[in-house]
């Protein structure tokens, strides 16, 4: 815990934004963190509250030891922090800066307060460490002589590589992009995650020992079969990359993306990498973005930086509750609410309960949307979407960007042929223990979840470790 008292004499205080029109002129971070001294407060403010629902099941996926480093902010012991912090999440650097953190509205001080900063505390201490000197490689003592292939090197894959790489196995991350990061990379905008925050990272497993392989697609550049028989484990961690489409006429017209699509071009332009693909540009456009997740919500930001015309968010759920105070009224559960987002307070039109139902151009170009409003009814225990007559509409529109969420794991050649099987979602099914139905291919992250946040990546990454290195000593 913090101070006895913290809670009652400190309010919750964050870090402040660069204004709008100061960070729309670039892709940079502009959030930036309170001085020493607003952070020890806000580590004080962390109550000795008997069971904290912060690293429950109702919090962090990780189980990370918030009031211990809550407690040793406070106490301006920095280091005792990091260490605290480092037992349980090898990124806090990425979970600081991308979870949405589920630990504050589960934080105990949320039944009827703003919770702790936990998130920007996180971020704080581990940005500490770098500056200090305290993350440093941690190889392996001694050698296994046993050997992993890492598919992905996304969040659940660099996890599950450092974690076996310190315990002494061989570790061999493909990634069939150019560069190392998956999601991190290419598909979270530089405005929310800077690379070098990502690369600085990657060097440290470098030194540990983790060897990286860039422009490897399995299936196509290698072959399962060369990993089988190369390895003697393989971890899948590919993520959940099957978009779901939009399903109306016009939808293949030009000037239609996924969200990722659109992104990771982005991401290129921005960092200078180039390949064949032209970059799609929102500059002067008007730009519609079907969904209102956070992927939809990066669109928006990125839309605005490339300076946009007009920013149009459509979502076909009804619009969430507006809640104005600071306590979570639905703990420890993640409450149901409106959620607006940095990226939506920079310029974007948003709507609720809307229905795309066509998509017209000219010359095979997008020119024009057509829309209806739709009701939500609970029919027999289910939600049925209704339209709503009378309520058609049309925007002129030059770029559409949908970003409706992803479905499961891409089930490409390479994963059917290692017969390997999928589950009703169409995720890569286990035996149990992350082991998908070959021995010796283990799945973890998304794939085998499907969609979900990065701590939980993070986490399944750690656990999928910790299973091949079982499975492995036998």
């Amino acid at each position: 815990m913090g101070k006895a008292t913290g809670f009652l004499e400190y309010k919750r205080a964050g870090g402040r934004e660069l204004p709008v029109g100061e960070r729309l002129r670039h892709f940079g971070s502009f959030t930036l963190l309170p001085d020493d001294e607003t952070l020890n407060r806000q580590g004080a403010r962390c109550m000795d509250c008997g069971v904290p629902f912060c690293h429950s099941s109702f919090g962090c996926p990780l189980g990370n030891l918030i009031p211990e480093w809550n407690d040793f902010v406070y106490r301006n012991q920095w280091q005792e922090a990091y260490e605290r912090l480092e037992i349980t999440n090898n990124f806090p650097e990425f979970t600081g800066h991308l979870c949405p953190a589920p630990c504050e509205t589960a934080c105990t001080l949320s039944i009827n307060d703003s919770p702790v900063t936990i998130k920007q505390l996180e971020l704080a201490i581990i940005e500490r460490a770098f500056r200090e000197g305290w993350v440093v490689p941690r190889p392996p003592d001694r050698l296994s002589g046993k050997s992993v292939a890492v598919i992905g090197s996304g969040p659940a894959g660099l996890a599950a590589a450092q974690q076996l790489r310190r315990n002494g196995h061989g570790v061999t991350v493909f990634e069939r992009s150019a560069k190392i990061g998956g999601l991190l990379r290419y598909g979270i905008p530089d405005f929310k995650l800077e690379k070098h925050i990502l690369d600085r990272r990657l060097q440290q497993m470098a030194a540990e020992g983790v060897v990286f392989k860039t422009d490897a697609a399995i299936g196509e550049d290698l072959s399962m079969r060369y990993l089988r028989k190369t390895f003697d484990v393989i971890l899948i961690a590919t993520g959940a990359g099957r978009p779901r489409a939009l399903e109306v006429p016009g939808a293949d017209l030009r000037g239609v993306h996924f969200a990722m699509e659109y992104l990771s071009r982005a991401n290129c332009l921005v960092s200078g990498e180039t390949d064949d693909r032209q970059p799609i540009n929102a500059g002067g456009k008007n730009v519609l973005v079907i969904g209102g997740g956070d992927t939809g919500s990066d669109c928006v930001g990125t839309a605005n930086r490339q300076g946009a015309k007009k920013v149009y968010q459509f979502e076909i759920l009804p619009k969430p509750g507006e809640w104005r105070h600071s306590h979570n009224p639905q703990w420890p559960h993640r409450p149901h609410i409106l959620r607006t987002t940095s990226s939506h307070r920079e310029g974007c039109e948003r709507e609720w309960a809307v229905m795309t139902r066509e998509l017209r151009g000219v010359g095979g170009r997008l020119t024009e949307g057509f829309f209806q409003r739709v009701q939500w009814k609970v029919e027999n225990n289910r939600p049925r979407m209704q339209p709503v007559p009378g309520t058609e509409f049309s925007l002129k529109l030059d770029l559409v960007l949908l970003a409706m969420g992803f479905l499961h794991v891409e089930q490409t050649p390479f994963l059917r042929e290692s017969g390997i099987l999928f589950d009703e979602k169409g995720n890569i099914k286990t035996t149990g223990n992350y082991m998908t139905s070959t021995p010796g291919i283990f799945v973890a992250g998304d794939a085998h979840s499907g969609p979900s946040l990065i701590v939980r990546a993070i986490h399944h990454g750690r656990q999928a470790a910790e299973a091949i290195d079982d499975w492995l000593k036998k």
